[in-house]
């Protein structure tokens, strides 16, 4: 659900208010609490939104039931008063009381508790740390809470006020589309505030709302940008033999809306393309890269990149048999760049994710990489690659056939990131290169690519086993 569905709810005619925020479905940025929730409860669920990108939590609805809030004004400052008495730095929580009519037909209230995301991580008053995951508030073990403080560090940068810009610098046209996709009766101002995309006094317009909503936010940022680059050949070339087709380079700039509208449709046009068997038993052209793969991995790489790094930008690289997107920043903490599927819940911009998410660009963070590896599985095509250097990481998808389930079953547990790293570098490398591009144990390296060996899908070249040349490729 999008957080669009609550605003709407909360702006519905007080008679109906409350069985509409009954009956949504409770996600990411959206929970319902009964009246009775003691203080110490609601401030788990508040820094777990807190610790992830922010939300609504409304209280006084229980099991589809519109129970509004009771007459108890030391109850009612008591849960207002839970992010001060709970939570370490305190959550910063906007509270807002909104009338209501109860499921016995009483005029009542409801208490709507607006957490923006943190700017660190934020603890309960006795060390246990929550994260808002789907619709779950989860308790994080040692290495969870370790990861969210690395990934957090002292602030985050699609929250810092761009001085200088206020609302009425931003894009009109833009901002009326995302008032009409949230259903919002306020003013501009409100819904930038109940995003995070103004500074608490209204005065600026923070990066995330910046990036998001400005004419030409490179003004500011130039490194808000999408590059797309497309090559007559599988290599790139150097020099006099640099493979880039005429006329098939291009910068991409404006609001991260437009600029995901206008990348993808140079993609769609530029994007590399087969003879093949269509649906119909007729030969037409269809991509060698399913388009919502490369799609997911250009929103996924625009809103989730690093906008602090300057002097770097996204590049979409299109070859005959792949695409390659690079997107400055690495993975999150601890994350494992060669098992993306197990890459937990963090959003590098919390801000710029929730919104894109109202405007329908983008789902839950994870969900996207799961589609794309499902998207190409589906087609019978090799997983997506992610190679990650010191400042960016690169996802590469190849038109390569997916090898069979029964290989797969043979091989050691992660033989398939080697092959596929192998792949993705298109020319042959050293044990020493794989092991500090996969960062695995040199005993474990070496029984994947001998298992891969054994099938054929790899080969070693080299004089001796102690040949420091000796190198391995990929089987044609």
């Amino acid at each position: 659900m999008s957080t669009n569905e609550t605003d709407r709810a909360l702006a519905a005619d007080i008679h109906v208010r409350g069985a509409e925020l009954a009956a949504l479905p409770e996600d990411q940025w959206f929970e319902r609490k009964s009246a009775r929730i003691g203080a110490r409860e609601l401030a788990q669920t508040l820094c777990a939104f807190a610790n992830a990108e922010g939300g609504t939590i409304v209280v006084g609805l229980h099991n589809g039931v519109v129970e509004g809030m009771p007459a108890d004004p030391k109850h009612v400052n008591a849960l207002r008063q839970a992010s001060l008495d709970f939570t370490s730095p305190p959550v910063r929580v906007r509270i807002d009381q909104v009338g209501c009519v109860n499921s016995r037909g009483e005029m009542s209230a409801l208490l709507v508790f607006r957490v923006l995301p943190g700017e660190t991580v934020h603890e309960m008053s006795n060390g246990d740390c929550y994260l808002r995951v789907g619709d779950e508030s989860r308790r994080l073990g040692f290495a969870q809470r370790q990861e969210l403080h690395y990934d957090r560090g002292p602030s985050q940068f699609d929250g810092a006020p761009v001085r200088g810009v206020s609302v009425s610098d931003l894009d009109a046209s833009l901002l009326k589309q995302y008032r009409e996709s949230a259903g919002f009766s306020g003013t501009n101002t409100q819904l930038l505030r109940n995003r995070g995309l103004v500074t608490p006094d209204d005065e600026s317009v923070t990066t995330a709302g910046y990036l998001l909503f400005a004419p030409d936010p490179t003004e500011r940022l130039p490194q808000a940008v999408v590059r797309v680059i497309r090559y007559r050949a599988p290599d790139r070339g150097t020099g006099a033999g640099l493979n880039v087709e005429a006329g098939h380079d291009v910068r991409i700039e404006g609001p991260i809306p437009r600029l995901i509208t206008d990348a993808r449709r140079v993609i769609e046009d530029w994007q590399p393309k087969r003879t093949a068997l269509d649906g119909t038993g007729r030969f037409s052209e269809q991509p060698v890269v399913p388009p919502d793969a490369w799609l997911e991995g250009l929103v996924n790489a625009v809103v989730h990149r690093s906008y602090s790094l300057g002097g770097d930008h996204i590049r979409v690289e299109i070859f005959p048999d792949r695409i390659e997107l690079t997107s400055p920043g690495r993975f999150p903490g601890l994350a494992d760049p060669t098992a993306p599927l197990e890459v937990s819940r963090y959003a590098r911009n919390p801000r710029i994710a929730r919104v894109c998410t109202d405007l329908r660009l983008t789902r839950e963070l994870g969900e996207g990489i799961r589609r794309m590896f499902d998207e190409m599985r589906s087609r019978g095509l090799t997983d997506p690659v992610y190679t990650q250097t010191a400042g960016s990481v690169k996802l590469t998808l190849s038109g390569v056939s997916r090898i069979s389930d029964s290989i797969v079953a043979r091989l050691p547990r992660g033989s398939l990131s080697t092959l596929n790293a192998l792949r993705a570098a298109r020319q042959p490398l050293g044990t020493g290169e794989l092991q500090e591009l996969l960062d695995v144990s040199r005993p474990t390296l070496i029984r994947q690519l001998n298992a891969l060996r054994e099938e054929g899908l790899v080969k070693w070249t080299g004089k001796s086993k102690q040949d420091p040349r000796a190198m391995w490729v990929v089987e044609d």
